[in-house]
């Protein structure tokens, strides 16, 4: 059966007399129980916290998705990576990044897990096997991101999955920008997949959610456990707005997928442009690795400008109509970023001149191209 049919009736409460068709949303803190004898029980739910029938439906809908042994929920992509990483270590560890990553999570590596007392080493997104060389023996991480953040390397997930496991070290990756549907991370060997399901599956630009997918029971039990722990609850509504936004995900993430394509084609040709990003560009220099191991793209993509001022590029962001000025992709709207400000990378060739990511909506393409057209025309 095809995904699109799946997400179609995936979670639907089975069909009686003038059933919903979809689970219904219990909004709930306290749970009561008729025995006492029962209120201790592991079995089942004992306070709101731990979520609901949405809940679950949600769940099994992104296990579906990505072919694992189990999904956590949480409130934000953020947190749905930050849970899945403490997850898996402890005080003295060692983790490798990928200095493609989000910022974001960077930022959560480098301040909160450095107050742990856990190392968090940078490494080239193009490394491949050679990752084994920066193993040590108190390694207990890779955390990858393929397209990376901003900048779109693909990452040879198998090679580093190989050099892991060899040692026994933990792979994580932030799968969002495939949104699961161009890319399957747990089949290549990749222990646990996270999504910000705020963008694709949302949708709509009006709910945030993350997503943690496990490849094994034992490593699901870890992410669960930890997010007991530290308290994670998700809003019923969310789920269900997030439930809502599978129903029609693969038919959305197709046009905006071919919308970037034709962008990014075109603009490998403009007059303005130096370079286009797009892993899916028979110009991208891991080109080779996107076929071997995706079946398509994504919907952002990053050009770089011809040299030019940082007031020129403000300028050409300004004056766009069509695409708002806004982080985040995956809704129903077009955006435009100026990438330069937080750029950070350790092992990159600076680029040759600013870097600006385009998220593609649902408009029209040739609306955007014309949008594109007119903001260089006014500015350059």
């Amino acid at each position: 059966m095809k995904k699109e049919t799946k997400f179609a009736h995936i979670g639907a409460p089975k069909a009686g007399l003038g059933t919903a068709v979809n689970p219904s949303i219990t909004r709930a803190s306290t749970l009561l129980f008729d025995r006492a004898e029962d209120l201790y029980r592991s079995d089942v739910r004992g306070y709101g916290r731990h979520g609901s029938n949405v809940h679950d439906a949600l769940a099994d809908a992104f296990t579906e998705l990505e072919g694992g042994a189990g999904t956590v929920l949480f409130p934000s992509g953020l947190a749905a990576c930050s849970n899945a990483i403490l997850s898996q270590v402890k005080a003295g560890d060692h983790i490798l990044l990928t200095d493609s990553s989000y910022g974001p999570t960077r930022k959560f590596c480098d301040g909160h897990l450095k107050k742990m007392n856990i190392e968090t080493e940078l490494y080239d997104p193009r490394i491949g096997g050679n990752i084994s060389k920066l193993i040590r023996d108190n390694t207990s991480l890779i955390l990858m991101e393929s397209p990376g953040s901003l900048s779109f390397e693909i990452q040879d997930i198998p090679a580093i999955c190989e050099a892991a496991k060899a040692k026994n070290v933990v792979t994580i990756i932030d799968n969002t920008w495939s949104a699961g549907l161009s890319f399957s991370p747990l089949k290549l060997g990749v222990d646990i997949s996270c999504h910000a399901a705020t963008k694709y599956f949302g949708g709509h630009s009006d709910v945030m959610s993350g997503a943690v997918v496990s490849r094994t029971k034992p490593l699901h039990n870890a992410v669960k456990q930890t997010a007991v722990h530290l308290g994670n609850a998700s809003s019923p509504d969310d789920a269900y707005q997030i439930l809502r936004g599978f129903r029609t995900v693969v038919t959305r993430f197709r046009q905006q997928e071919a919308t970037s394509l034709a962008l990014a084609n075109w603009l490998s040709t403009h007059e303005h442009i130096v370079q286009v990003l797009h892993p899916a560009h028979p110009d991208h220099p891991d080109h080779k690795l996107w076929q071997r191991d995706f079946t398509g793209g994504g919907c952002i993509f990053s050009v770089v400008f011809k040299p030019c001022s940082k007031e020129h590029v403000l300028a050409f962001v300004n004056a766009l109509k069509v695409f708002g000025i806004g982080y985040s992709y995956g809704g129903f709207e077009s955006l435009c970023i100026h990438c330069d400000p937080q750029l950070k990378r350790n092992h990159a060739t600076p680029f040759e001149g600013p870097l600006v990511r385009f998220a593609c909506g649902l408009e029209h393409m040739d609306d955007l191209k014309n949008d594109i057209e007119q903001a260089f025309n006014e500015v350059f």
